[in-house]
């Protein structure tokens, strides 16, 4: 069962020939390489592009690199990169006609100066060069400075939820319960049974993410780090900073850890884009504030699977859902602070600080999200768009809630919407 995503093959197509080196980044597991080895090539087939102006290559994948005399077992013993000349002589061995070529290349990052490499690619007329990689620090760092402008990054998500639909056999209600619990990642989207889907999320955590960010950054204690993530885990959507996860963990589990620590594991998960971390904005003061900031799982269901499914919080579940889906779709996302003036009991002058779930920006555009999981009453909404009464500013204020409502305008011109509107109607904010 081939799972719909239009959504990242139309960037890729839109692309096509721009004599830029397009980068495919996300979590591992979510789909790049499906993308790029499945969706795309085949759209290159069915656009007249011969199998022969095509070369496929995963640099993860001990059969490819047999092809050019490297060993996916020497390379591991010896903790190098991939044979650049190897690779580049393979490559010209390929390129042997007239026309186009295109370069679909897996995990570009496990060879080594694959800048030079791909950058002497983009000096040819008769290249165009697609890849994908794992670790954020390839694309900010590599792509960034080394192609001095010339790289294209698509950054691709687990499957939102309406590429979950595409193939969920029930309705839009029960499948948002499991897209929560189980979220999006492809090869657990298509499991059947329950028991799988939990065993698979928790396996690809350990063997894959933990291992992977362990070896990566050569972590010297892998229980402190792993702790960390149980703690962000079990906070998702709060405030925090590493100074106050110190604290946690001197309080809970007695240890000494330092605050340059925490940071340092916490740019770890951003890296391999496990989390993302969302900057507090003041909004009438239009300046950011440092700390404390919000994390968000790039995936529900591994954030389950790390707690064993045992924390499940339809309110925090239901933001960062929110958060990835604005994400997915090209926003920048801040938390949002309005600072506001009252008295308190004694008639003194208190400052107070009011929150908006999401601030959204895209080009010109802004939007101010709340996340309401239930709306029972008058006195519940009122609370909910309170700091939404104290902007002002023209941009658009909305409140999603999982209530089964119509979308409608306030008195105070404040779109109200539900969540499942919301995930499958792309056009939903503009509206």
């Amino acid at each position: 069962m081939e799972i719909c995503r239009d959504f990242y093959l139309d960037k890729l197509i839109k692309r096509k020939n721009n004599g830029l080196i397009k980068v495919i980044t996300g979590i591992r597991r979510c789909g790049k390489s499906y993308l790029l080895n499945n969706i795309f090539y085949n759209h290159l087939l069915e656009s007249g592009i011969t199998d022969d102006h095509i070369i496929r290559f995963a640099f993860d994948s001990a059969d490819d690199l047999y092809l050019i005399g490297e060993s996916l077992i020497q390379i591991e013993k010896e903790k190098r990169g991939v044979d650049p000349e190897k690779f580049m002589a393979y490559i010209h061995s390929k390129v042997t006609a007239d026309g186009m070529y295109y370069l679909l290349l897996d995990e570009v990052q496990l060879m080594d100066c694959f800048e030079a490499v791909l950058n002497g690619y983009l000096r040819n007329d008769n290249m165009d060069v697609f890849v994908t990689g794992s670790n954020a620090k390839f694309l900010s760092k590599d792509i960034v400075t080394e192609f001095a402008g010339r790289g294209d990054e698509i950054h691709m998500y687990p499957l939102s939820f309406a590429e979950f639909m595409s193939v969920y056999k029930g309705d839009k209600y029960m499948g948002l319960s499991e897209y929560m619990l189980y979220g999006g990642i492809p090869l657990v989207v298509l499991r059947e049974d329950a028991g799988d889907k939990a065993a698979t999320l928790q396996n690809l955590f350990s063997e894959i993410y933990i291992r992977d960010i362990f070896k990566r950054n050569r972590i010297k204690n892998i229980g402190e780090m792993e702790d960390l993530l149980n703690i962000l885990s079990s906070a998702i959507g709060s405030l925090t900073n590493p100074e106050k996860l110190k604290n946690t963990f001197k309080t809970v589990k007695k240890s000494k850890i330092t605050a340059k620590t925490i940071k340092k594991y916490l740019d770890c998960f951003e890296d391999s884009f496990l989390i993302e971390s969302a900057q507090r904005y003041d909004i009438k003061g239009k300046a950011y504030i440092e700390t404390p900031k919000k994390y968000y799982f790039s995936d529900l269901g591994l954030r389950n699977a790390r707690i064993n499914f045992r924390q499940f919080e339809q309110t925090h579940s239901m933001e960062n859902v929110i958060y990835n889906e604005l994400r997915m779709r090209g926003y920048s996302v801040d938390v949002g602070v309005v600072t506001i003036a009252g008295k308190d009991a004694d008639g003194k002058v208190k400052r107070k600080q009011l929150e908006v779930d999401f601030v959204c920006n895209l080009g010109s555009s802004r939007y101010y999200i709340q996340s309401a999981y239930s709306l029972p009453d008058e006195a519940k909404r009122t609370q909910e768009i309170r700091p939404f009464r104290k902007i002002d500013d023209s941009f658009k204020k909305i409140v999603i809630t999982k209530d089964i409502v119509q979308p409608y305008y306030d008195d105070y011109g404040i779109l109200t919407v539900n969540i499942y509107d919301f995930l499958l109607d792309p056009q939903i904010l503009e509206k």
